[in-house]
């Protein structure tokens, strides 16, 4: 029986990390929609500092676009303070540019990278791909 339920467990927390609604094959898609992650809580915990106007900008990202899709795609299995582990996956704070792409976009870890958890259970999601530098800026 626990191994039911941990299955079901497992299931379930891979299906909150998956990927955006798809058509299936053979299938004309319906109205398009926007893949815009969901919007974040506007309480803001005493651990997690507030954004400070619009964040923080540079050519290679806006941090408060990183924080948005942070708090939208990564809270379910890290923690919403990036400095602290979370229950599945562990802090990302300071992670590199590389790193956060090779994780979120392939699923995989740069060349030479020691894992902190050597877990298969982060899905890849190259539809984020495009949001890589705000997250970057937002975890360094």
């Amino acid at each position: 029986m626990s191994r039911r339920a941990g299955l079901l467990a497992a299931a379930l927390l891979l299906a909150a990390c998956g990927q955006d609604d798809k058509p299936a094959p053979g299938t004309a898609p319906s109205t398009p929609t926007a893949s815009a992650p969901a919007p974040a809580p506007q309480v803001q915990p005493s651990h997690v500092p507030a954004p400070t106007g619009k964040g923080t900008t540079t050519a290679a990202g806006d941090s408060e676009k990183g924080r948005q899709i942070y708090l939208g795609q990564c809270v379910a299995c890290h923690n919403r303070d990036p400095a602290k582990d979370g229950p599945l996956g562990p802090a990302v704070k300071g992670s590199t540019p590389e790193l956060v792409e090779a994780r979120v976009v392939r699923a995989e870890y740069p060349p030479g990278y020691t894992p902190k958890r050597p877990s298969k259970v982060m899905p890849a999601r190259p539809d984020l791909a495009s949001s890589i530098p705000d997250l970057a800026v937002y975890l360094r």
